[in-house]
């Protein structure tokens, strides 16, 4: 499977016990969304395998699961760190004015005044909107993900249009 063809969904946190299960850090919108995909790609530095995914369940603070293969402490144990994706195929097309985050990581942010403030490096959660973290030659900025500061995604043009100034 080629790179461009999987959108990763979270990682890998370690392991859950001794029988194989795995401690895992979803990017999705709802927290067990993950377990909707029977084979999940797992991977780090563009080498990915897949894996069947047996069973899960939802923990207090992360979602556990059962990997097909994955049958003691150690083999959880060495996925720990590894990225997990799935085929960009399988996923539900995103609603008007929603994004997958892996769409968003690489475009350019330019505001209003036409200044380039850096490039989409990631995104983070923080209970009340979503935040793009932008790392440019000025720096790392966090503009919060609402309309109020992001104006337009225009990924076939490769950017985002802003609200923000250079000196925020």
């Amino acid at each position: 499977m080629r790179n461009e063809d999987l959108v990763p969904m979270g990682f890998v946190r370690g392991a859950f016990g001794i029988k194989g299960w795995v401690k895992i850090h979803a990017d999705t919108e709802h927290a067990d969304g993950l377990f909707d995909y029977p084979v999940w790609w797992l991977g780090k530095d563009g080498s990915w395998k897949p894996y069947t995914f047996e069973n899960g369940t939802v923990q207090p603070k992360a979602l556990a699961a059962k990997l097909e293969g994955i049958d003691d402490r150690d083999g959880a144990e060495a996925l720990c760190g590894m990225q997990i994706a799935v085929p960009r195929s399988e996923l539900p097309e995103a609603g008007d004015g929603e994004y997958y985050w892996s769409d968003l990581i690489g475009l350019a942010v330019v505001n209003q005044q036409g200044e380039t403030l850096g490039t989409v490096d990631g995104l983070m959660e923080t209970g009340a909107n979503d935040v793009l973290v932008v790392k440019g030659e000025h720096g790392q900025r966090l503009i919060p993900f609402v309309d109020q500061y992001v104006l337009e995604v225009l990924p076939a043009e490769g950017r985002i249009l802003v609200d923000w100034g250079l000196d925020y």
